[in-house]
């Protein structure tokens, strides 16, 4: 008994010691697995690479970097360098503005450039791969610029006026305090907003007109937005309109009028409505435009006698324009090949044109344009970019459990033969009302090439319907989302798509809860899966408030500590927590050593408590020559979360 009682004693500190060793030697064996098994795949990695490298530059031409024009002056970043030129300079005349090597910061990109209305000062943020965190520097322009000050932890910025600068402090993946800046001759440096609410994000936007700072309080379903007079910078910001659960609402201005993009009333799509800046609150607000239900707002910009939105409905792209001068509203079909588009960053408010590019997973960006005083499309030369004629697309939909008809988006190559033969690689995310990312990637078009069929199954939990499809794949109705994407890859395969054996799935981020999810389910369905940054251990991460993300989270997964009905929920379909012995399919995950998103520790966990199932299913069933699936890990020490420059995606 004695002897008992002194262990309790010793052991009072070790539960947090033996989680961090045990995380070690975790680490440590994944990654001599890895080194063991990687020269296996180097001659397969150097014929991929050389073909991807070899369509990058194919297929990228150099469209240059964003220009932001000021008065007659442009401002552009390229290579880590900022440079200034005249806008009617057609001799290619530049100066130097900033390096980030000559800084030290040779290691960082720039994030973000924003010029004081006199263009006296310049501030940029600068990040690293490896953080989640960017610096601001504030340079003073002139004959010879210098810095001015450098804020560390900073997430957004904007001025206020020629001299007053305010931005919002980052810390934890957190975004809760707003502060001014000044730098005249009292030069000084105040707390202006606080964010009391842990769901909640905070960050600044400058109306197009200048006329307003908007501070923007955001959870994941509810918004409240502050106003900062930029003619009156020192006052304090005035409220909108307090907020109201479940009701998100964003602001622009234009001639004394305030235009609220919001998803208040019915029905539960985003409307665009306006308000008087005097009376501002939501009973004054007025109706000018409705999407209608199952429609996806993509993006939303305003200039000075138009605004654009950018919208998906039924798995087309459409151009809404609506006139705040003729009150019309002009609808159009963009191509139908399209399946993502970006509008062009920083446009001119006055500008009579509206640029931007459209995109699909095996089409390359091209550039369009839309005049307002034509009213017409036009596309860009800007340069010949080869056409890809080889590649069909299909949209179908598949019928889910409850008889709901679910999108994917297929690609293949036209000259194939027996499909079902073929390979077949899915996609699928289904979380916080985001579409599935169907941006151009030169891999998916080595597959195409190659003779795979590439499938995106846009089920519900993301956003490609709207606001609704995404309730209603979110808390308690998260499994819908894995009956979506069983309904998906069944029909896939009874069209003649391929088959489960020649059939992969992919994932990043949250859509490693569904797809693992699947992998418990129906392992039979695929024969691989591959893992990005993967959140697969759902319960133990929203059981941990501690944790960065967990309560602002709590709005997409519920909250077991609260809520033991919610807590049986997400065991019911938590990858991690539904292993068994069975026969899995391979699994290849990326992960990153310093993920803030998604702990290591619960990566580590579920790969090793998978491998084990799938060895005790192999041992028990004895069969000789039975199939035991790969289950590899990279853990990676460099990079941040789902990181999707060139250099990374061609790595991974």
């Amino acid at each position: 008994q004695e002897g008992i009682r002194i262990r309790s004693k010793r052991k009072q500190n070790t539960p947090i010691v033996t989680s961090e060793l045990l995380q070690k030697n975790l680490l440590k064996s994944e990654q001599e697995i890895w080194n063991g098994i990687s020269p296996t795949y180097k001659p397969v990695t150097k014929r991929i690479k050389e073909k991807l490298e070899e369509l990058h530059n194919k297929y990228t031409f150099n469209s240059g970097s964003p220009r932001i024009r000021v008065g007659g002056n442009v401002y552009f970043e390229e290579n880590g360098c900022i440079f200034l030129s005249k806008a009617d300079d057609d001799e290619g005349n530049v100066d130097l503005l900033f390096s980030t090597d000559d800084l030290g910061f040779s290691d960082a990109f720039i994030q973000r450039i924003r010029i004081s209305p006199d263009q006296r000062y310049m501030a940029i943020s600068l990040k690293s791969e490896n953080s989640e965190e960017a610096t601001c520097v504030i340079m003073k322009l002139g004959h010879f610029p210098v810095v001015e000050k450098v804020i560390p932890s900073v997430f957004s910025f904007e001025w206020a006026t020629n001299d007053v600068l305010y931005y919002t402090s980052q810390e934890n993946l957190k975004c809760q305090n707003v502060f001014m800046t000044t730098f005249t001759y009292q030069k000084h440096t105040k707390l202006v907003y606080t964010e009391q609410d842990a769901r909640f994000f905070v960050d600044i936007y400058c109306t197009k007109d200048r006329r307003f700072l908007t501070i923007n309080s955001n959870s994941k379903t509810t918004s409240e937005v502050w106003l900062v007079d930029c003619r009156h910078p020192f006052e304090l910001p005035t409220l909108v309109e307090a907020r109201t659960k479940g009701v998100i609402y964003h602001i622009e201005h234009r001639n004394d009028k305030l235009y609220i993009l919001t998803t208040y009333g019915e029905p539960a799509e985003y409307k665009l409505m306006k308000a008087p800046v005097a009376s501002s609150s939501k009973e004054n607000w007025q109706l000018i435009y409705a999407l209608e239900k199952k429609t996806k707002l993509v993006d939303f910009e305003m200039f000075s006698d138009d605004c654009v939105m950018f919208l998906k409905k039924g798995g087309h792209l459409y151009l809404n324009v609506i006139s705040f001068v003729s009150h019309s509203v002009q609808s159009i079909k963009l191509p139908t090949w399209a399946c993502e588009f970006e509008l062009e960053s920083h446009p001119e408010h006055t500008t009579s044109t509206c640029y931007f590019q459209l995109s699909s997973p095996v089409h390359p960006p091209k550039r369009f344009a839309y005049s307002f005083k034509e009213n017409n499309l036009i596309e860009q030369a800007v340069q010949e970019v080869p056409i890809i004629t080889n590649c069909h697309t299909t949209r179908l939909l598949a019928k889910s459990k409850d008889e709901t008809l679910v999108p994917i988006t297929v690609f293949h190559n036209t000259n194939s033969k027996e499909l079902h033969r073929k390979p077949l690689l899915v996609h699928v995310y289904g979380a916080y009302g985001i579409d599935l990312n169907m941006s151009f990637k030169e891999e998916k078009l080595m597959l195409i090439e190659e003779g795979w069929i590439l499938a995106y199954c846009h089920v519900r939990g993301g956003g490609e319907l709207g606001l609704s499809w995404h309730k209603d794949g979110c808390q308690h109705n998260k499994l819908k989302g894995l009956h979506d994407l069983r309904a998906c890859i069944t029909l896939l395969h009874k069209l003649g798509f391929s088959q489960p054996k020649h059939t992969a799935l992919a994932a990043a981020s949250a859509g490693g809860v569904l797809a693992g999810a699947l992998c418990n389910t129906d392992p039979e369905l695929i024969r691989a899966m591959v893992l990005q940054a993967p959140f697969v251990d759902v319960l133990n991460t929203m059981m941990k408030t501690h944790l960065p993300l967990t309560i602002e989270e709590q709005e997409e997964w519920g909250n077991p500590l609260e809520d033991e009905k919610c807590m049986n929920y997400i065991k019911s379909y938590c990858p991690y927590q539904n292993i068994k012995p069975q026969c899995y399919p391979s699994v290849f995950i990326t992960a990153y050593e310093n993920d803030q998103r998604v702990p290591l520790t619960g990566v580590l966990r579920y790969v090793q408590k998978l491998r084990k199932a799938a060895l005790c299913h192999a041992s028990r069933t004895g069969k000789k020559g039975n199939w035991i699936p790969n289950i590899i890990l990279d853990v990676q020490t460099n990079g941040s979360h789902c990181d999707s420059s060139w250099e990374h995606s061609l790595n991974e």
